[in-house]
């Protein structure tokens, strides 16, 4: 059974940068691809973008594209989400999810099997 632990949220100023991980226990990460999803008060999830099990495909989400960055080191067994000039709009839950899956990935929340429990960012000055 995956186990997906997400860190790295807090507060920041509009305009700033954080930098959210995944890592999980149980097997490997690598084995899996990874997406990640965010959720506001009162709003659905929405995936933001993901990556492929071997990191040579990604997809993102037009509302991110330009400001995230997903990378994995699966050496290291974890996905680390990259945010920069952070809106005060990308205040949310922030969730990493996995599922196995030979090639590719996706962005719908039904495409993933197991779920961390999420880490809160907010965007406020």
């Amino acid at each position: 059974q995956l186990h997906i632990v997400e860190s790295g949220g807090g507060l920041v100023q509009p305009g700033g940068s954080l930098r959210l991980s995944c890592t999980a226990s149980g097997p490997a990460l690598g084995d899996y691809a990874i997406g990640w999803f965010r959720q506001a008060p009162g709003k659905e999830r929405e995936g933001l973008l993901c990556i492929s099990k071997s990191g040579d495909s990604t997809n993102y989400a037009d509302s991110v594209k330009g400001r995230f960055t997903i990378s994995r080191d699966n050496a290291k067994n974890t996905v680390n989400l990259q945010m920069n000039s952070l809106k005060p709009e990308d205040t949310a839950v922030y969730y990493c999810a996995a599922v196995w899956r030979r090639r590719g990935c996706g962005t719908s929340h039904t495409d993933y099997d197991y779920w961390g429990q999420g880490t809160q960012v907010t965007v406020s000055s």
